[in-house]
């Protein structure tokens, strides 16, 4: 009933942002967004759930329980999720990464992205720990390269082996 009221009263004081600003405000922010394509793909540690507060180890059970916890509390995660920029089109989520030196089998996997207001644009992706340092391409070891920035949280990475 208020809405047109709230809406007004805060347009005379904010400009008003539309979805593609909010897209890349959540890729910023490292919060990922599971799409039809990438549904099922990942275990939530693997996307960095765990530290936006996407799951709670105190809550009762649910489906896939014990892989999640046994994650959570081994500390063996060989996959995390980090923030990506690169040049041309936005890719669509699962899009594969891979490593130059490793041409046949992808390194990890793009969750979601976004146009850059800066240019290109900035994604989040779930990669091998290892391969977050070096050089990594999009859709192929010879695609687009991408390079990895930081996320504003840290990002436990503990036993990589």
């Amino acid at each position: 009933e208020q809405a047109a009221q709230v809406q007004a009263a805060l347009s005379a004081q904010l400009l008003p942002a539309d979805a593609a600003v909010w897209d890349w405000l959540e890729v910023q922010a490292g919060v990922p967004r599971i799409a039809l394509a990438t549904q099922e793909q990942f275990v939530p540690q693997m996307i960095n759930l765990e530290l936006v507060g996407g799951v709670s180890f105190r809550k009762g059970c649910y489906p896939g329980q014990e892989i999640v916890a046994r994650s959570q509390y081994r500390g063996t995660l060989k996959r995390r999720m980090w923030l990506i920029h690169g040049e041309g089109e936005v890719p669509a989520a699962a899009t594969e990464i891979f490593r130059p030196e490793d041409p046949e089998q992808p390194c990890g996997m793009v969750v979601n992205a976004a146009a850059a207001p800066q240019g290109g644009w900035d994604g989040l992706a779930e990669l091998k720990i290892d391969a977050a340092g070096g050089a990594l391409h999009l859709g192929s070891a010879g695609g687009s390269p991408v390079r990895v920035g930081e996320l504003p949280y840290a990002v436990p990475i503990g036993d990589a082996a």
